[in-house]
């Protein structure tokens, strides 16, 4: 199943990761280990997204938000994102995912606040968005308008709608 909020959308400038673009890549000593632990550390929070305890849930979520690239992770995020069982586990996913500062994280909470069901979610996921501390910083609200900007173009008309609805009160 694809994850309307993770796949498509903004593409980096090349359109390609390095490593999809067939660059050869000059990685320090150790890099391997380190990839190594950060998949670790994503097998480890696929599991825990369905434990009982909401606290692991939400650790679960925060780990996914702060790797690389989430597409790897698009399920575990569709899981804990509308996470109806605890807001907190939504929280802690959603306050995570834009704090990449990157596109690709503002846009997978974006939509998961599009398609929320549950209202406790719903409002869980629109306190986070308007709780997004880039909006209170003159270089991290340009940076934040930038990424609705770019969004407000998407691919998918949830995302699209979503940023289209909040650009008005940043301006």
């Amino acid at each position: 199943m694809q994850m309307p909020w993770v796949s498509g959308g903004v593409a980096p400038a090349s359109g390609r990761a390095p490593s999809e673009a067939g660059l050869v890549r000059d990685d320090p000593p150790g890099a391997d280990a380190v990839q190594d632990s950060v998949e670790q550390g994503l097998r480890d929070a696929i599991a825990e997204a369905d434990s009982s305890d909401w606290s692991v849930r939400a650790a679960a979520g925060r780990r996914p938000a702060a790797a690389p690239r989430i597409g790897g992770v698009a399920e575990v995020l569709h899981r804990l994102l509308p996470d109806t069982q605890d807001t907190g586990v939504t929280s802690d996913t959603a306050v995570a995912l834009p704090a990449r500062r990157d596109p690709a994280g503002l846009r997978a909470v974006l939509a998961a606040r599009a398609v929320a069901c549950d209202v406790g979610t719903a409002d869980q996921l629109e306190a986070e968005l308007d709780g997004d501390p880039r909006r209170t910083t003159g270089q991290g609200g340009d940076e934040l308008v930038a990424q609705l900007r770019a969004l407000a173009s998407d691919t998918n008309p949830e995302v699209r709608d979503e940023a289209r609805l909040r650009l008005p009160r940043l301006r």
